[in-house]
Parts: structure tokens; C-alpha cells; sequence
């Protein structure tokens, strides 16, 4: 979907649930020539759930737009279970980082319906794309 519309996957990983891991890659994506980076899976509320402990800390600023927004439109597939997502977003050294649900369903939600048309309004917002 990212290529279809446009737009090159620079890198793909796999990391396990683990905090330093993931803040390991993602603070090594943060120094590379890339304007967004997201993350699927580790948003819910189990115990291995720490994409979002792991990546928080490295927000400059938070976009708590993102996670409202995408929870509202995933009321319609999956119900009140929306509120178990903890999905967010937020600015690292000018780079856009994206952490959302690891289902099938939420990544194309997330891709289709708000990080692909807003990904180049929010560089656009950083001074990133004339």
C-alpha cells in the first residue's frame, strides 16, 4: 500500500517484545534518512505490550490527534474493544512516528484512512515538503 501510493519502504524489521530492542531500532531509524517510521504491534494492554513505553520517550511532541482519530474510525470493525488500544503518534527529531495495532485490519485502517493522506501534512508542518 505504501509503494502503490507512491511512497519507498526504506526498512523492515522484527523485533522481539522488548523495550530496549525496539527503542534500539527505533532511535537508529530516527538518525537515518527516512521522514516516517511506523511500528505494528505491542499498542494493547498485555504485559508484552511496550511498543509504546519503549518509543514515548523519544517524542519531542506527541500528535494525540492520531490515536483519537484512529480509534473513532476503528469503532465501526471492532466495537467499544477500541478503548483497549493504546495507538499514538508523535515527532522525534523531525522524523513522524506511528505506533499502531498489529492486525491486519488496524494496519490497513491506520495506512488507508490517516498515515497515508496526512503523512506529508504533517512533514509539510515540520518544513520537510515545499
Amino acid at each position: 500500500m505504501v509503494q502503490e501510493n507512491g511512497h519507498e519502504v526504506v526498512s523492515y524489521s522484527l523485533v522481539p517484545d522488548d523495550p530496549a530492542c525496539i527503542r534500539d531500532l527505533i532511535s537508529r531509524l530516527i538518525d537515518e534518512d527516512v521522514d516516517v517510521i511506523v511500528t505494528s504491534g505491542g499498542t494493547g494492554l498485555s504485559p508484552d505490550d511496550v511498543t509504546i513505553e519503549a518509543i514515548s520517550p523519544l517524542f519531542h511532541k506527541e500528535i494525540q490527534g492520531f490515536g483519537e482519530y484512529f480509534r473513532y474510525l476503528s469503532i465501526g470493525q471492532i466495537g467499544s474493544s477500541v478503548v483497549l488500544t493504546r495507538a499514538c503518534a508523535g515527532i522525534a527529531d523531525n522524523k513522524v512516528i506511528f505506533c499502531i495495532p498489529g492486525s491486519p485490519n488496524a494496519v490497513d485502517l491506520a495506512f488507508s484512512e490517516v498515515i497515508l493522506p496526512e503523512a506529508g501534512h504533517i512533514l509539510k508542518h515540520l518544513g520537510k515538503v515545499a
